[in-house]
């Protein structure tokens, strides 16, 4: 595996599937330490063993990123870890849950847990970080929204309205850590397959007929490349929000 020059510490929370595991696996691939959370420990276990074998550094903490103490801890156990050198560079902040159906016919509940995991539990690991990375002057808080945030569907907007909100505390954050040499990135996926949408109670007929026209979708590889591509830019630069469609989605 090839080192990256300047070895950095990542955390990547919904690490044991998906967009979190691709991350973690392309972070560890260009040389940096990665530090793996979700609450299926013996996932997280299973790629760190994989990372570890790619000649990689990979701390597994389980927990529940809805959980203000389980981030906390997160966040202790990172900085005492020898191998990422008892620091964070970047935070990337995944972990969320979806919900099929709009307001009127969504779950209801549901709804206090998705605000747990896809809104609290988000923005108070991003507090804690972006205390830190203030205090240091540098780092990188990467935030994993959707473009439903930003176009909200009636399919699914319940669930749209979290990545709206996220959208906007990630925007908040970004204004008052950039003088401080502190980039936050809002990057919000199309379709990417995954468990995701068997979670959120996604199936063919409330979902895989009306996407059938949208061609090849995306795979976790393809956002996790363009999150590895916006952290590797010049420490100038931040690019503050990023959407990733499938080519054929017309549609959110």
């Amino acid at each position: 595996m090839k080192k990256h020059p300047a070895q950095k510490t990542a955390i990547i929370t919904g690490a044991s599937s998906g967009i979190g595991r691709a991350t973690a696996l392309a972070l560890a691939r260009a040389g940096d330490a990665v530090v793996i959370n979700a609450r299926r420990n013996e996932k997280l276990d299973e790629l760190a063993s994989e990372i570890a074998a790619l000649g990689g550094k990979a701390l597994a903490v389980a927990g529940d990123a809805g959980n203000y103490a389980d981030i906390d801890m997160l966040l202790e156990r990172t900085l005492a870890w020898d191998e990422g050198g008892h620091k964070y560079d970047i935070v990337v902040v995944n972990a969320g849950r979806g919900l099929v159906g709009g307001i009127l016919n969504s779950e209801e509940s549901l709804w206090q847990e998705l605000y747990r995991i896809n809104v609290l539990g988000a923005a108070h690991l991003m507090r804690r970080a972006g205390q830190y990375m203030v205090q240091r002057k540098s780092g990188d808080i990467v935030v994993v929204g959707s473009v439903v945030g930003r176009n909200v569907s009636p399919f699914s907007g319940f669930y749209g309205s979290s990545k709206f909100a996220i959208g906007a505390v990630a925007e908040g954050l970004r204004r008052e850590v950039c003088p401080h040499g502190v980039r936050v990135s809002l990057v919000m996926p199309g379709i990417v397959l995954s468990e995701f949408q068997g979670v959120a109670g996604y199936n063919e007929e409330n979902f895989g007929k009306g996407i059938a026209p949208f061609g090849k979708l995306l795979e976790p590889k393809d956002i996790a490349d363009g999150i590895h591509w916006l952290l590797k830019l010049p420490s100038h630069v931040n690019v503050n929000e990023i959407m990733i469609r499938p080519t054929g989605q017309s549609y959110p």
